[in-house]
């Protein structure tokens, strides 16, 4: 025997129903950070030589290393 059953309700309501918690407040703050955080760092997106010096300090260490990095996505593009 089978049966089905279905339930219509918000995503509010399926959490309450199950006794999750509210985390949309949680939610809201986080992701406020994060557009705060994208906004202040724009620029250095759409300035090439502020993501040059970013790309530098973030761990690529130097430009060979930085080739390295561009070739290796170029050969793996052209292969798939």
């Amino acid at each position: 025997m089978k049966f089905t059953i279905n339930v219509e309700c918000t995503p509010a309501e399926a959490r309450a129903f199950f006794g999750l918690p509210d985390v949309s407040a949680v939610n809201d703050m986080i992701m406020d950070g994060v557009a705060k955080r994208t906004e202040e760092s724009l620029d250095a997106f759409t300035d090439p030589q502020k993501f040059f010096e970013a790309a530098m300090s973030g761990g690529l260490g130097n430009m060979e290393a930085m080739q390295k990095a561009f070739a290796a996505m170029v050969a793996g593009a052209a292969k798939s």
